[in-house]
């Protein structure tokens, strides 16, 4: 049985195309989203996926700026520059990319991001929101991931789900969702520390890799017909790429794809997902400040 292939690539345009009628509304009013991007450093990974979210913003006719700094800038420049922009009413979305030089506190930069700007869903009052169950911006990744799930029109109510990882970016906020309706998911949440491994993601029914380490779920891990959504992307040497390096995820996505039902490719399927829930945010966040709606 060869598994269905979840494009993130293809699913994430039809996201952004569905965003065309919200942002005609504003237009109307005469409001752009705007989406800024704070940049601190030349981490080559933060630099090339700051580089995607500008292009996909713009591809869409969002008003995309990022603004770089060295990495010697202090922690009080970068949270002055935080608060004027927080008090610009023409940017709707604000982020930092993560992560951080060691000197700049990154919890200290997430508390001072406007929440009403707060588009990836690290501010505590996103993640509080989210714990909550109350309205908010959820946070990119885990939400690209859900979307994923829906497309594949199996119904998630009760299944047994495994997540390989406890991030805060990705497997706790996950979890949490999908533990909430209307997705009423079973969760086990797995990590470094897990006995056994293998004995928990052979009972599931779908498996979510985001351990941030390659091949960690192998073919022999899962049952077949589960479902394999696969988070990582991690740079192993390659000496046939250019580059000196392939991309790959955090399973063993060839044998894995003749055992599972769907599965997702690394690149081309979270990463896409995630920077369009990225600028879905923020159109939602120019729909909330003009008191526009967001759905009709």
């Amino acid at each position: 049985m060869a598994a269905t292939v979840i494009s993130g690539k293809l699913l994430s345009q039809e996201l952004r195309q569905a965003l065309a009628a919200p942002i005609a509304r504003l237009a109307v009013q005469g409001v752009r989203p705007g989406l800024t991007v704070i940049l601190v450093g030349e981490d080559p990974a933060s630099v090339s996926y700051v580089t995607g979210k500008e292009k996909d913003a713009r591809e869409i006719g969002l008003n995309s700026e990022t603004i770089r700094l060295p990495v010697s800038t202090s922690e009080e420049e970068l949270l002055a520059l935080i608060t004027r922009l927080n008090a610009d009413p023409a940017v709707h979305g604000l982020l930092v990319q993560l992560p951080l030089p060691p000197h700049i506190r990154s919890a200290r930069v997430i508390l001072a991001i406007d929440p009403a700007k707060d588009v990836d869903g690290f501010h505590p009052v996103s993640v509080g929101q989210l714990v909550l169950g109350g309205p908010g911006f959820l946070p990119c990744t885990p939400h690209g991931v859900l979307k994923m799930l829906q497309k594949t029109g199996v119904s998630l109510t009760g299944a047994e789900v495994v997540i390989v990882g406890r991030s805060n970016i990705v497997g706790k906020p996950l979890a949490l969702l999908l533990m909430q309706a209307p997705y009423h998911c079973t969760v086990t949440v797995c990590h470094t520390k897990t006995k056994n491994l293998k004995a928990h993601t052979l009972a599931a029914d779908i498996v979510i890799a985001a351990a941030g380490h390659p091949h960690t779920v192998t073919a022999e891990m899962i049952r077949p017909g589960a479902i394999v959504i696969d988070v990582g992307v991690n740079r192993v040497p390659d000496a046939s790429k250019a580059s000196g390096f392939a991309l790959v995820g955090d399973t063993d996505y060839a044998g894995i794809a003749e055992k599972a039902s769907f599965v997702t490719p690394v690149p081309g399927g979270v990463g896409p997902m995630t920077r369009a829930m990225l600028v879905e945010n923020t159109v939602r966040a120019a729909c909330l400040s003009t008191g526009i709606a967001f759905e009709e």
